[in-house]
């Protein structure tokens, strides 16, 4: 399926020498420049999450390890790379892969990583080798980069805790969001939308699981906030679209607001996640960019603006990306 036959080109680090001395420097120079998409170019990446710590942005991306020709999602690890400026990325290598979970057997599908209390934790789906189906680990890092090691020994959530579907995966996609009082939320799901509170531990969960009705949901929920609203993104329908609503508290109830990036052109998947960084709003999401073959993806961003209600506007995907947005101090690291 894949056009591409050669293997594609570096990660980009630097566009000039003047640069490539201010960062070795350790500092982020503003340039005149535009962040292309895909931001990998050496592997294919998908799956995006996001998390600003300080003056760096923080993406996780799962691994697209299907070889060119080949069918289904073939993931082992989780990878991340930081940016100061949102134009060039520093290759961290691997977070974890599923082996850091010894219950585990395979598929690094579509994770989420969150820093509470001076601590990062990582909420990823793989498959249980001794529980049919999907389920939900939690690992932990003393630093955005790992190395992240399991925090429980044992599944978060297993595939026997639900039964709102027929299928062994809808337990995937977590994504977790800290609100303002620290009270911190997991959602979750396939075809069914599911969330629960967790414990101030982050690391269990602290009441039942509850469903939620939304309009033509798939998967991967991620939830932010703006203003007071809480903006739930989904991935709708299949081939994905990305979809979202809005809601006064982290559990609703939800108004559907509409679709803000359309589905790609060959890949029947999309995955969001939002950031704020140095004053400006940002989606990430993947396509088939590199390879043009359904399961060889590769993670892009684009810069966009709230309208004057808050609603998050129609998002092109392009080649170009964003623009250069330097933080002032930013030390590589």
């Amino acid at each position: 399926m894949g056009a591409r036959s050669a293997p594609p080109l570096p990660l980009r680090f630097t566009l000039s020498f003047a640069l490539s001395f201010a960062v070795l420097s350790g500092l982020c120079a503003p340039v005149a420049t535009l962040a292309a998409n895909p931001i990998v170019t050496d592997i294919f990446t998908a799956d995006p999450t996001v998390l600003v710590d300080g003056p760096r942005l923080y993406l996780y991306t799962g691994r697209d390890e299907t070889r060119d020709g080949e069918q289904g999602y073939k993931m082992h690890e989780w990878r991340v790379y930081s940016t100061c400026d949102m134009a060039h990325w520093q290759d961290h290598g691997v977070a974890a892969t599923y082996r850091v979970f010894a219950w585990a057997k395979g598929d690094a599908f579509a994770a989420d990583v969150v820093k509470h209390q001076g601590k990062y934790y990582l909420y990823a789906p793989v498959k249980h080798a001794g529980i049919k189906g999907m389920a939900i680990g939690v690992a932990v890092a003393d630093a955005p980069t790992g190395p992240f090691t399991d925090a429980r020994g044992t599944a978060l959530v297993t595939n026997d805790m639900t039964r709102e579907t027929p299928n062994d995966w809808d337990d995937i996609d977590p994504a977790v969001f800290v609100d303002d009082d620290g009270q911190a939320y997991l959602y979750f799901g396939n075809k069914v939308l599911k969330y629960a509170k967790l414990k101030p531990n982050m690391i269990e969960l602290a009441g039942p699981i509850q469903t939620v009705g939304l309009f033509n949901f798939e998967e991967a929920p991620y939830l932010h906030k703006r203003g007071g609203v809480y903006y739930l993104s989904y991935a709708s329908g299949l081939p994905e679209v990305i979809a979202y609503a809005t809601g006064p508290s982290p559990t609703g109830p939800w108004t559907y607001r509409g679709v803000i990036m359309d589905k790609n052109k060959v890949t029947h998947t999309i995955h969001q996640a939002f950031a704020h960084f140095n004053g400006k709003s940002y989606l990430f999401y993947h396509n088939e960019a590199l390879s043009n073959a359904d399961f060889r993806r590769s993670v892009a961003v684009e810069e966009f603006s709230y309208g004057p209600a808050g609603e998050i506007p129609f998002v092109r995907q392009t080649t170009a990306g964003p623009q250069a947005n330097p933080a002032a101090g930013c030390a590589a690291r």
